[in-house]
């Protein structure tokens, strides 16, 4: 994580260092270069003076003509002692007058030419024109050692890169020191978080770590607390799941000794230790049995449904009214044991979810409302649609209803009545409390929630209950 973010402070601060750093050697050599355009333009105004310099041929032939510098070309030269001069020879190039380091040039038309010489350390510019004089016809030559852009060219090293460069380096390492400081109370929570017990869970001080980070922090506190709330329900879970298994296995276990020690005695006693059973307790061995088996049931179905909201597989459209259609069959037994009328109301409507688990729900509440309701009663399957806005961007929604004319469940305890092995107090018949819990839980994960109401509002007696999924 250090090395990433240094990397890239190092090449978001030097890389536009280096750019500005071109930008300015670019800037300079323009600058360099209109200075020289001046001189050379300056050079060219030059020349026809110093050709009008020259008044008269030499005395003999080979001699050097008469001049007369003209006051501007004089300042030119005095202005530029050592490097500055000029060069008179003849047509053939042969030396007139003037410095003979200028070298000889010989233009071959009667256009200006520009050359540039190395002499002495020194790089001259150099404009030589052939051109008529009072001497006849001439080669002039004007040197200037005063040209910036040559001379930019030699000091470019120690005056343009080498401060640039020092100055990226210095820049990498002041960004380095400055991004490890920076960095440090980042690292420091890194190795604290680190260092911590897998069971440890507590949230971390924001006010420790910088202002950036706390965001971080506090969203690393709330997953922390989520994943604390989760794992203590998944205690508590198997703690319940424990105490109320243990009820039913040690009953099935004293009544299976109790029938052992008696085959024991009977074979002690000469007999083939058969033992008789009297009904009663056949049925109340098979009562433990099946009230084990639905408990063991129930757990891994609340278990499947908190591990199908984070499933990988799509939700798709299921069918509601064939679904409740396929639901009320297998709850027609026990309704009519029991002089329950268990009847449908289904209207044509289809959700998006996961048909398993609605399926699991549903057989859930029809068996609650089954199971509470006293003999004589009546139950209610119903689906269909629901009111406008129940279901996304506006859409009109459906839901499942089971509806029941049992004891209900007072206002107080609903809330209470979702939770995982709760019972309402008062409750006749076996139960574990799961059901209630199973289908809060898969509702949780269709993105909706289980509404309990009275079945029949402002009844003397008892009213009911209506437990209803919007979806």
């Amino acid at each position: 994580m250090k090395s990433g973010l240094q990397r890239r402070l190092l090449l978001l601060l030097l890389v536009p260092l280096g750019i500005f750093a071109l930008v300015s050697i670019y800037f300079d050599y323009r600058t360099a270069g209109n200075v020289a355009l001046q001189k050379d333009q300056q050079l060219l105004r030059l020349i026809p003076l110093l050709a009008d310099s020259v008044v008269a041929p030499g005395p003999t032939p080979g001699k050097g003509p008469v001049l007369l510098l003209a006051p501007e070309v004089e300042d030119f030269l005095k202005g530029r002692t050592k490097s500055a001069g000029f060069r008179i020879s003849g047509a053939e190039g042969q030396f007139l007058a003037g410095e003979i380091w200028i070298p000889e040039i010989l233009p071959a038309t009667h256009d200006p030419e520009f050359h540039s010489i190395e002499f002495n350390g020194v790089i001259y510019r150099i404009a030589a024109q052939r051109i008529k004089t009072a001497a006849g016809e001439l080669i002039v030559e004007l040197a200037d050692g005063s040209d910036p852009r040559q001379q930019w060219v030699r000091s470019v090293l120690l005056k343009v890169l080498l401060p640039n460069i020092i100055l990226v380096l210095a820049a990498g390492f002041a960004v380095n020191w400055a991004v490890t400081r920076a960095l440090k109370p980042l690292i420091e929570l890194k190795d604290a978080v680190e260092r911590r017990s897998p069971r440890d869970l507590s949230a971390i001080d924001p006010l420790t770590t910088p202002a950036e980070v706390q965001p971080l922090v506090s969203a690393l506190n709330r997953l922390f607390g989520l994943v604390n709330d989760q794992a203590e329900g998944q205690r508590r879970f198997v703690a319940d799941a424990a105490h109320q298994l243990r009820t039913p296995l040690a009953g099935l276990q004293a009544q299976v000794e109790a029938w052992a020690q008696a085959a024991k005695v009977a074979q002690a006693g000469g007999s083939d230790g058969a033992v008789t059973l009297p009904a009663d307790k056949i049925i109340k061995l098979r009562n433990a049995t099946r009230r084990t088996s639905q408990l063991a049931n129930q757990l891994l179905a609340l278990s499947r449904a908190d591990a199908s909201a984070a499933a990988a597989q799509p939700m798709q459209r299921v069918d509601l009214k064939d679904l409740c259609e396929s639901i009320l069959p297998l709850h027609l037994d026990a309704a009519t044991r029991k002089g329950i009328d268990l009847g449908l109301e289904a209207q044509p409507a289809q959700a998006t979810g996961y048909e398993w688990l609605l399926r699991e729900l549903l057989g859930n509440l029809v068996d609650n409302a089954v199971k509470y309701t006293p003999p004589g009663g009546t139950v209610t399957i119903r689906c269909g649609p629901g009111p406008q806005g129940v279901g996304d961007a506006g859409q009109s929604g459906v839901f499942l209803e089971v509806e029941d004319d049992g004891p209900g469940i007072a206002p107080h305890e609903r809330a209470k009545a979702l939770q995982r092995f709760y019972r309402v107090q008062g409750t006749v018949g076996e139960g574990n409390g799961l059901g209630l819990a199973i289908a809060s839980e898969i509702a949780r994960v269709h993105h909706s929630q289980l509404e309990l109401d009275d079945a029949v509002a402002d009844a003397p007696g008892p009213r009911g209950l209506r437990v209803r999924l919007s979806l």
